[in-house]
């Protein structure tokens, strides 16, 4: 672990490789689409495609990654340091393809995204050796989403206006000229202790995958961390929907979602600081209380106006920051758990998998919010008969709420006690 004279900076300096890694996450969540459509003038229906595809192969590169970075006996700072470079380039790459041929579109993605998987994963897993103390974890995970907030700001603001000015392939790679090296320095000047190795090493992926599964604090933290993330998502893909069909202020959803943007970001420190004095897992009830609070006020009034909705909705979101700061707090502990309970140490794979259950959980969300208005009739553009106006406003306050709840139940059943791993071995 760090010594603690070195310990805030090496903190500070390691959270912002997360700064370089949403530079390019933010980038494809926020216009990759918008370039395939508007730029290289992709059908709507093929750049969708094309997207999907995308999406699910990130999934499987992050389990992949994870059992690869878990087999390998490199340190996660090689491991970072290598893929640095290639993941700039698979991102300038990206935005830079002389062709319009969807194959080579979705194959220039496939490519960034497997680069991506296979350095954010190992740099994710780090935070196993950084520090093996509840309140230092639960800071750096704080640290790390609030640069990754600055990132998104950066990007949201900064790169329409250089793609306006430059050209997408010029924005693309200012953005990676900025990322590589922050990614090196990361790597290069954060200490990585020695990575230890439990007495028994499962010796294949399945033994690895059923290590995870009977790790019972992994496994709860999967289940209600992807509760609470599809909580979001379909908390956040219905006020569009909402404010348009429902409220009939179609310039309304925009604007919600900015002010959720924001609240989110700047309740971070609040959380961080709730979380260090009181544990994640509790952090994590009180927000979920605070979700349900919001949720169930909003479905009882009897007349919405959007101040009232504005206000409520942005609770609800700083409810949904608080999930997030916490799951990252906790997932690191949950390979403590594993190996205090079974032996067993499984840090990259657990970071993998993890990722990949989150990813599959957000596939589904989208995959519900169609069928459902689908079966109720709802046809994009037009004035929604009741039945389709009822469906959106019910699928955005109960889903949510439902999902909530099966995350406080799982948290619910998250091993009590402490989190170091000598302390785990004593209780």
């Amino acid at each position: 672990m760090l010594p603690r004279g070195e310990a805030n900076a090496s903190l500070v300096l390691f959270a912002s490789g997360d700064f370089a890694f949403n530079l390019y996450w933010q980038s494809i969540s926020l216009y990759l689409l918008f370039f395939y459509i508007d730029v290289l003038a992709l059908p709507p229906v093929t750049a969708g495609l094309v997207f999907m595809v995308g999406t699910v192969w990130d999934g499987v590169a992050d389990l992949v990654a994870g059992a690869v970075a878990e087999r390998a006996r490199v340190s996660y700072r090689r491991l970072v340091a290598w893929g640095s470079v290639p993941l700039g380039l698979a991102f300038m790459a990206m935005f830079a393809l002389p062709t319009q041929a969807a194959i080579w579109v979705l194959l220039a993605q496939m490519l960034f995204r497997t680069f991506y998987a296979f350095t954010n994963i190992p740099y994710s897993a780090w935070t196993t050796q950084l520090s093996a103390e509840p309140a230092v974890r639960t800071l750096l995970a704080g640290l790390r989403m609030m640069f990754g907030a600055a990132a998104a700001a950066l990007i949201a603001l900064g790169m329409p206006a250089l793609a306006a000015a430059y050209g997408y392939p010029t924005a693309a790679m200012v953005v990676a000229m900025i990322a590589i090296p922050l990614m090196l320095i990361v790597a290069l000047k954060v200490p990585e202790p020695h990575r230890r190795i439990a007495p028994i090493i499962p010796s294949s992926l399945g033994q690895q995958g059923a290590a995870l599964l009977r790790n019972r604090a992994f496994v709860t933290l999967n289940i209600a961390a992807a509760a609470g993330g599809a909580a979001a998502a379909l908390l956040g893909q219905s006020v569009p929907y909402y404010f348009r069909y429902v409220m009939s202020y179609p310039a309304g959803g925009p604007q919600v979602l900015a002010a959720m943007s924001v609240a989110s970001t700047l309740v971070l420190p609040l959380w961080t600081l709730l979380a260090t004095r009181t544990g994640a897992r509790i952090t994590w009830l009180i927000a979920a209380l605070l979700g349900l609070i919001g949720l169930a006020t909003l479905a009882g009034q009897s007349k919405e106006t959007a101040m009232v909705a504005l206000a409520l909705m942005v609770t609800i979101s700083i409810a949904f920051a608080g999930f997030n700061l916490a799951a990252w707090a906790l997932l690191p502990d949950t390979v403590d758990w594993g190996e205090a309970q079974g032996d067993v140490r499984v840090e990259a794979l657990a970071f993998g998998a993890f990722a990949f259950v989150q990813k599959i959980a957000l596939a589904l969300t989208g995959l519900a919010i169609g069928a459902a208005y689908g079966a109720s009739g709802f046809v994009a553009g037009t004035a929604q008969v009741p039945v389709v106006a009822t469906t959106i406003r019910w699928l955005m306050l109960g889903g949510p709420a439902a999902l909530i709840m099966v995350s406080m139940l799982a948290m619910l059943a998250h091993p009590r006690g402490r989190h170091t791993l000598r302390d785990i071995r004593l209780t």
